[in-house]
């Protein structure tokens, strides 16, 4: 009798594919030709952005433009190493320094991107017996990370923090961590931090806080979510923030402790086994970190732009998710309706996300809006006016 054929996986993944296209869940590619402030051309066409990360304006900043020029011409392009080889450049030890003192830590250590770091961190600190307690709508580079520890996944609902101390309560013998983002980047809310802080300290579990998308927006100085919070390292050792966000450049840094960093070192494989950032983007990362501070106005205006369009939408009864962030989801459900809905304001000049599961939970495909200081009043109310011709059901708020 012949032995069964295995399953052909290039073959299954192409059913796969075939199945998420007719759900409409099929993620697409789109190029963009030129970037000019929140203008990108695409296709010929001219649109304006509410879709970018870009939240302090600062991508195409000529100051950092002539960072990265300045390095990239004296030092080239490629590190050519890893950081433990020969791939550390005074670039990058002058960028941890300053990041390490902006977010009131000890040492920060630099990654290649934020997926990279918080598989680091969680695959160096967890083991098999441990336990990691963790948000829902976490970002999926915390689940996969503690996946790949081996520890046991426990995962509480939304924000709620009385359900993530039955998660640790339940399992008292465990090492603990417990990981959260600190603005949720599909939501827009900010985790209670604070209520976080207070029960690991109770549970003697140690708080990671995945702060991406706070970074440069919120805090004293745009230190973050966890310095809005008033916390401190020794409540959160362990943050974790990107430079592609708010300071307008790429990578990913960890925050904490000196021996924290010390052990990432020596455990953290993607730290340790990937080449280092180009040193011109960690010049670039240098002079974001310094105008991320010093300009206070690019928080002010980036808060006026929110408000000016929370106030709007409250107006026309759009269904907002109650976010105070520059992530502003309006929430559809279905995802024929979001894809339909970002296709028509596409028509009308404007590039606007859908977001379907699995990215978010089934039922709840929105389009997330985001906002930014390179954003003017008349942008904001462009936009209010395409969204009141979609006629979208009306908020029963």
């Amino acid at each position: 009798m012949a032995a069964p054929l295995r399953p052909d996986l290039l073959e299954r993944l192409a059913l796969q594919t075939a199945k998420r296209e007719h759900a409409q869940l099929f993620r697409q590619l789109r190029t963009i030709d030129h970037a000019d402030g929140p203008w990108l051309e695409s296709g010929g066409r001219r649109l304006l952005s509410f879709c970018s990360n870009d939240y302090l304006g600062l991508a195409q900043h000529r100051e950092l433009i002539d960072a990265f020029r300045r390095a990239a011409s004296e030092e080239g392009v490629g590190s050519t190493s890893a950081h433990l080889i020969c791939g550390h450049r005074t670039e990058h030890a002058e960028l941890e320094e300053a990041l390490a003192a902006w977010t009131g830590r000890e040492r920060a250590l630099l990654f290649s991107t934020g997926y990279m770091a918080n598989l680091g961190v969680l695959q160096a600190l967890l083991a098999r017996g441990d336990v990691c307690v963790q948000d829902k709508l976490n970002h999926a580079c915390l689940v996969d990370g503690a996946r790949l520890s081996g520890a046991t996944l426990k995962r509480y609902p939304h924000a709620d923090a009385a359900a993530a101390a039955r998660q640790l309560t339940a399992n008292p013998n465990a090492a603990a961590l417990l990981a959260t983002d600190g603005v949720f980047s599909m939501d827009g809310d900010v985790a209670p931090l604070r209520e976080l802080a207070t029960l690991c300290a109770a549970e003697h579990a140690t708080l990671l806080v995945d702060d991406a998308h706070g970074l440069g927006v919120l805090g004293e100085h745009g230190a973050g979510s966890v310095r809005a919070a008033g916390l401190s390292q020794q409540e959160v050792p362990l943050l974790m923030a990107t430079l592609g966000k708010a300071l307008g450049c790429a990578g990913a840094f960890v925050a904490g402790p000196s021996e924290l960093i010390t052990g990432l070192m020596q455990f953290a494989r993607p730290y340790i086994y990937t080449t280092a950032m180009p040193p011109a983007l960690a010049a670039a990362g240098l002079v974001a970190v310094q105008l991320a501070q010093s300009e206070q106005w690019r928080r002010d205006k980036l808060a006026a732009r929110i408000a000016q369009f929370r106030r709007g939408a409250a107006q026309l009864g759009l269904p907002l998710a109650p976010s105070e962030s520059a992530i502003q989801p309006l929430l559809l459900g279905d995802a024929a309706a979001a894809m339909e809905a970002a296709r028509t304001l596409e028509r009308r000049g404007l590039l606007v996300t859908a977001i379907r599961p699995p990215t978010v939970p089934a039922g709840s495909a929105r389009l997330r809006i985001t906002l930014s200081t390179a954003h003017e009043a008349t942008h904001v109310d462009q936009l209010l006016s395409a969204l009141e011709a979609l006629h979208l059901p009306r908020s029963s708020d």
